[in-house]
């Protein structure tokens, strides 16, 4: 497979290495020199240097022999064109392109993107992913991360075991399994930084972070058995108005009314059009959030949830930590910078949104084989929850998951037949079209897709 990269910032270079660790052919293009050097140097990738959107450049980068192009530039209008170009000089198959200006996103221009038009497959837009991100975690106020999958049937969730309130500390996940485990799966144990997937022996410990599957029934009572009980949010303080914020308040202001909803944003002329659009659903403050007047004065000691989401994560950061100082209960972080990830939960930070993380996932969905139908990145160098369905011929029906012998760093989570949600023990069977839901870590991604379209080289031995 060769596969077109434009654009080689965070998103685009971490796609780049992704899909290069996976023995895919990419080129990455972009206008700078330092950024094409640096993918060309640091991954097993080809960079090049010019204009994203221009034919000689997608020529030379290979454009007539690609499965796919990915236009992730700073630049709507380049990716769309890109796009464009990439589909009617050279009929590249598969076309992927960011698009921030939610001008361009309105429902009644969606035959934009039709193939006589702005030939376009898939549209990934950050700002309303990142908002969808984290109205989900204000459903679910004790989940530092939450992902509805199978149609929303089954939830994956994120969890801080530091209370001595956790059922599962102590406990082996075999012992898990025999008993049932309380209607969830424990798929990944984040220790002093490092993600694992466990294993039967393996324990969770105080400190843990977790990721657990669990049907969506039951996600309240499963909350309360891993120590969690915190009531939604009824008062929240938003930091940064750009589009993010802006999203993000008119989602909660359409869809949960009753909540009294504050909003910080630094620039004047900005903070009157904000003002403008929401009307009475929130109060605009306009101020700097790292100044205590200002966030005394959108009342964050009464608040439950501060949610920082400007364009520079030192600032999410900072205000996050002052507002947990003068009494608000939790942060829900907007943060770039995977390089500040182990430092944050030591910061008081109760969850951490990722832009390029929820992009990528997005992205990878569509590269992965045709069996998979939902994706999400846990951490960037860890691995991957999917939603897949079972094939004829996989080594998945030809018995029960302990006869499967799946790789170490695959762990099947959940099971969904004829809509019927079923939390597997090693001896629950997959029975062909079945949907499931499975972690997989990076190192053990190729035989996890090899099993998944069950091809005959699947042979792997569990722990190989």
């Amino acid at each position: 497979m060769r596969v077109i990269v434009c654009g080689a910032g965070q998103v685009g270079s971490t796609i780049a290495r992704h899909l290069a660790t996976e023995g895919i052919d990419v080129t990455v293009v972009d206008l700078s020199p330092e950024l094409a050097r640096r993918a060309d140097e640091s991954y097993d990738v080809r960079g090049m240097v010019g204009h994203a959107a221009h034919p000689e450049v997608l020529e030379r980068a290979g454009a007539r022999d690609a499965d796919m192009l990915i236009a992730v530039t700073r630049s709507d209008e380049v990716n769309m064109v890109a796009c464009q170009v990439a589909y009617s000089l050279f009929n590249v198959r598969r076309r992927i392109a960011r698009v921030r200006h939610h001008g361009y996103l309105e429902p009644i221009w969606k035959g934009l993107y039709a193939s006589d038009q702005l030939p376009i497959d898939v549209i990934i837009s950050p700002e309303a992913e990142v908002a969808n991100g984290i109205v989900r975690r204000l459903k679910t106020p004790g989940a530092f991360d939450t992902v509805a999958l199978a149609d929303g049937r089954v939830h994956l969730l994120g969890v801080h075991c530091n209370t001595g309130a956790c059922s599962l500390v102590g406990r082996r996940m075999k012992e898990l399994s025999a008993s049932g485990g309380s209607g969830i799966v424990v798929g990944v144990i984040v220790r002093n930084g490092q993600a694992f997937v466990p294993r039967a022996e393996d324990q969770v410990q105080q400190g843990d972070d977790i990721y657990v599957i669990t049907e969506t029934a039951h996600v309240e009572r499963v909350m309360g058995y891993l120590g969690h009980e915190e009531q939604v949010a009824r008062r929240i303080v938003i930091v940064g108005g750009g589009n993010v914020g802006l999203n993000l308040a008119s989602r909660i202001a359409r869809n949960a009314p009753q909540v009294s909803l504050k909003l910080i944003e630094h620039s004047r002329e900005r903070a009157e059009l904000i003002s403008r659009e929401l009307g009475d659903a929130a109060v605009v403050i306009q101020g700097d959030a790292l100044d205590k007047d200002v966030l005394i004065e959108a009342n964050v000691r009464n608040a439950e949830t501060i949610i920082a989401v400007t364009n520079d994560d030192e600032t999410n950061i900072f205000a996050s930590v002052l507002a947990k100082r003068e009494g608000c209960t939790r942060a829900v972080t907007l943060v770039n910078k995977t390089s500040y990830e182990h430092v944050l939960p030591a910061l008081g930070i109760d969850a951490v949104v990722s832009p390029s993380a929820i992009t990528i996932s997005t992205i990878l969905r569509h590269v992965r084989h045709r069996s998979v139908s939902a994706l999400y990145t846990l951490r960037e160098d860890f691995g991957e929850v999917i939603q897949a369905t079972a094939q004829e011929g996989s080594r998945l029906v030809r018995g029960t998951l302990r006869d499967a012998k799946l790789p170490e760093g695959m762990l099947v989570g959940a099971i969904v037949r004829n809509g019927e949600v079923i939390i597997p023990t090693s001896s629950s069977r997959v029975h062909p079209g079945d949907s499931i839901i499975a972690v997989v870590a990076y190192r053990a991604l190729r035989k996890a897709e090899a099993i998944l379209a069950g091809s005959a080289n699947a042979t792997v031995d569990e722990g190989s």
